[in-house]
């Protein structure tokens, strides 16, 4: 008769449940609820509790924003996090610390495509988090202190550095990861002297571009106030139900074209809550403090697909209907200036509009701050490889080419997940199921090593590894872009 897992933590003990034969703890707090006195605050120790904690059901959903948000789910024990296991009594596994992304405003670790069994066959501790996100996580509220989502994420790889040898993994053994909004915050850990110590390798796949500095949140903050009526403070804020405060921020996100010529680049983003540029909690843009040699860097797994904005066109239903003005307003916002908009239009003479606007958005968003973290992640003394996804996803006809978020369901091997269902068919591709192979060993290699099985990148040679049908590692391959970009680093969104 199998025997349901239990392991001590330093607040009590948990109850786990087996999954496919590993052992599967879900929703242990590694804060208390972030509500009442709490609201706003920096997260505080979890409440030790006495006996047996079962944790078989993933913590309740933290408060969504955006088009496609998850639904509300019971209770306020937002901040708990998930621990998969192939080995509980075991020592010394290395551990994956999963931050899901959703642009900073939705998201939860529970969601299938994050489903951390194949991940963990090979050997990992696979661990997944919540955090705050939308205006709970990344408003600029006077009397709170800024980018709470990111003190949210230290305080569970505190929990981690704690804990995790209870569970068979190796605390000095930590690589934290992510993707897009997730892989935004994996660049701000980089970045954070109160992250140092708590892991030792970061994978970042897909980092985006969208901070913002705190003139230009503080704008959005009374915004978001006047939205809902009330003064944009922490004390006011709190009198506001947190799941009607997210549907404010969503509408918010709906008006941003509205506020196209004071908040630029940031209503152009689409997302209106993003991580502030707070010289306390984020000290600097990631790249800034990188490349300044503030920190150290750290071996770095960083990569970006290739056809990044294509899913947004596609959603959008806009994908090939994008018109010359909106491709032009694109080009004179994102491209770096001067020569930035005359450079997209040289290097793509035959150009449509969409193509225009497409390209400069996936460099200005995802693509650049990628490639730009591990140049920066190098010249810190780190070790980067830097990868692409080039495989498009073969379904519907093959629209949306190689594009965002296509690498998570590969990365996890997630392919029967609603997601990897509707990017890689049902059942996948023969080439999709390799690719995902191919991609999950890397991972697993390099939380294991420091090496996924490619040669370094560096500014002379910048080997990277292309993921297609066929792999192969060459020279980086959006050449005509990081020309494009060279010399003109990213910075925080600001006032227009």
């Amino acid at each position: 008769m199998l025997v349901q897992p239990v392991a001590q933590t330093t607040e009590g003990t948990v109850r786990g449940l087996l999954d496919r034969g590993l052992a599967v703890f879900r929703g242990i707090p590694y804060a208390q609820p972030p509500v009442g006195p709490l609201r706003f605050a920096a997260p505080a120790p979890p409440e030790p509790w006495d006996g047996v904690r079962e944790a078989f059901e993933f913590g309740p959903t933290v408060p969504q924003s955006g088009p496609l948000p998850a639904e509300p789910t019971e209770g306020t024990d937002w901040l708990t996090l998930n621990v998969c296991t192939p080995h509980p009594d075991r020592a010394g596994l290395p551990v994956l610390v999963w931050i899901h992304g959703g642009g900073y405003m939705s998201g939860t670790s529970g969601d299938p495509l994050y489903d951390p069994v194949e991940l963990a066959r090979h050997g990992l501790v696979v661990v997944s988090i919540n955090y705050r996100v939308g205006a709970e996580g990344f408003a600029l509220l006077e009397g709170a202190p800024a980018n709470r989502a990111f003190l949210d994420q230290i305080a569970a790889l505190e929990w981690v550095r704690r804990n995790i040898a209870r569970f068979g993994g190796d605390p000095d053994q930590v690589t934290v990861a992510g993707q897009s909004a997730g892989a935004g915050s994996v660049a701000a850990l980089l970045a954070m002297s109160g992250a140092r110590g708590l892991f030792r390798r970061a994978i970042a796949h897909t980092v985006p571009g969208n901070l913002c500095t705190p003139p230009l949140a503080a704008e959005v903050t009374a915004e978001l106030a006047k939205l809902l009526g009330t003064a944009p403070t922490a004390a006011a804020l709190a009198e506001v139900a947190p799941w009607t405060l997210a549907a404010a921020v969503t509408d918010l996100g709906t008006a941003l074209p509205q506020h196209l010529a004071r908040w630029g680049r940031l209503a152009q983003s689409g997302i209106a809550t993003v991580p502030v540029v707070d010289g306390e909690v984020l000290p600097g843009a990631p790249w800034s403090v990188l490349a300044s040699g503030r920190v150290e860097g750290v071996d770095l797994l960083v990569g970006h697909t290739r056809d990044e904005f294509r899913l947004f066109s596609v959603l959008s239903g806009r994908r090939g209907t994008f018109t010359n003005e909106e491709a032009h307003l694109a080009l004179e916002l994102f491209a770096p200036s001067p020569s930035g908009p005359d450079g997209y239009r040289a290097a793509q003479p035959g150009a449509t509009a969409s193509d225009l606007l497409e390209a400069v958005s996936s460099d200005a968003l995802f693509r650049m701050p990628s490639l730009q973290l591990a140049e920066a992640n190098t010249a810190a003394g780190g070790t980067s490889y830097l990868v692409e996804l080039a495989y498009p996803a073969p379904s519907m006809g093959g629209v949306f080419g190689a594009c965002h978020g296509l690498d998570v369901p590969l990365a996890f091997g997630s392919l029967d997940s609603p997601m990897g269902r509707h990017f890689l068919g049902e059942p996948p591709a023969p080439d999709a199921v390799r690719l995902s192979q191919e991609l999950q060993q890397a991972w697993v290699r390099f939380a294991t090593t420091g090496d996924p099985g490619w040669a370094a990148f560096d500014p002379e040679e910048q080997l990277t590894r292309v993921l297609d049908t066929h792999s192969e590692t060459v020279r980086y391959p959006e050449q005509v872009s990081r020309e494009i970009w060279a010399g003109h680093p990213l910075t925080a969104y600001d006032l227009g």
